[in-house]
């Protein structure tokens, strides 16, 4: 296995272990990164501590079942933490027991050691065949793409040239967060929250529906969801398209750029309004959805509405009306 950086042992599952956001609850109260792990057997160490280790590319043992949210955006320099946005190289987390759901969620480097089970929706992972014995491995799924499989090999999907296929059946969610691949990731069947968050380049094609956020920050590259996508999709997106069937809630809140296509018509949120449909845009709704280009014409289109300039009323001195630009 080699050295062990940092070993933790806790005496009941902890949600949030290794999570690079450090935006998260207990209890309903807020956790700081400096804030003590519960449960621990032995050790005093900080949800800050787990995250340096890994950061700094060390290993990080944890004795015992962890809970929901391992390695939440592991292996990201995060904006909000005055990081750039970017990828960056993490260290590998060994579990010597279960896992919970979401396990992955948005992560883009590291690895992922279990022994035991770990529970569905899983996050931006992929299980590879292990070169430990004893151990399953996981690995991000924009870290494969981004850098090749190298030894590795995928257990039930199939990577060949530019298209990585999940065809397992295993519900993901935040597949593809910030990949910047010029290539296609086809899922057959549904996914969960999150697809192509904060993605630059490529496309995934969803043969199914979709969660909450899909395509939420798209900063480029293309989705295609074959069915319905949840509440918020397409909030906060720069550029990009994200095309589906129908949307469950308000899409496009806060969106500043790309479109957003609906077979049917979508409820939108400020500033996403109603645009017209271009030829262009026929033409990439008929290709991508396998219609015939009449039936292309009757898909929706939303974009970022431009801020109208607002006035108010001045009264003058001869009572009349001028209109003055706030």
């Amino acid at each position: 296995m080699g050295k062990i950086m940092l070993k933790i042992k806790i005496l009941r599952p902890i949600d949030n272990l290794c999570d690079y956001t450090f935006n998260f609850c207990w209890n309903d109260s807020k956790l700081k990164p400096q804030d003590v792990i519960p449960s621990q057997e032995g050790t005093s160490f900080t949800h800050a501590n787990l995250v340096a280790e890994l950061k700094g590319g060390g290993d990080v043992h944890i004795g015992g079942n962890v809970g929901k949210r391992l390695a939440y955006s592991m292996g990201t320099d995060l904006k909000h933490l005055g990081g750039t946005g970017e990828t960056q190289q993490a260290g590998n987390i060994f579990i010597d027991g279960d896992v919970g759901s979401e396990a992955g969620m948005g992560m883009a480097a590291g690895c992922l050691y279990i022994k035991g089970n770990i529970a569905e929706p899983l996050g931006n992972i992929l299980e590879v065949t292990s070169d430990i014995n004893g151990y399953r491995k996981f690995l991000s799924i924009t870290d494969i793409l981004f850098n090749g499989l190298g030894n590795d090999v995928l257990k039930g999907n199939s990577l060949a040239e530019n298209t990585l296929t999940l065809n397992d059946g295993i519900l993901r969610g935040t597949i593809g967060a910030r990949c910047n691949w010029q290539g296609t990731i086809i899922v057959e069947g549904d996914v969960y929250n999150g697809t192509g968050v904060l993605m630059q380049r490529g496309t995934i094609k969803i043969n199914g529906n979709a969660g909450m956020n899909t395509g939420s920050h798209l900063n480029g590259g293309t989705i295609v969801v074959h069915g319905n996508v949840g509440e918020f999709s397409g909030a906060y997106m720069k550029n990009g398209k994200l095309l589906f069937t129908s949307a469950n809630g308000y899409v496009g809140a806060g969106m500043t750029g790309g479109n957003i296509y609906s077979k049917k018509k979508a409820n939108t949120s400020p500033p996403a309004a109603k645009m017209r449909l271009e030829k262009e845009d026929i033409e990439f709704i008929h290709k991508n959805m396998q219609t015939s280009r009449v039936e292309s014409m009757l898909y929706n289109k939303y974009g970022p509405e431009e801020e109208k300039e607002k006035f108010e009323e001045v009264r003058m001195r001869d009572g009349s009306i001028v209109m003055r630009k706030i």
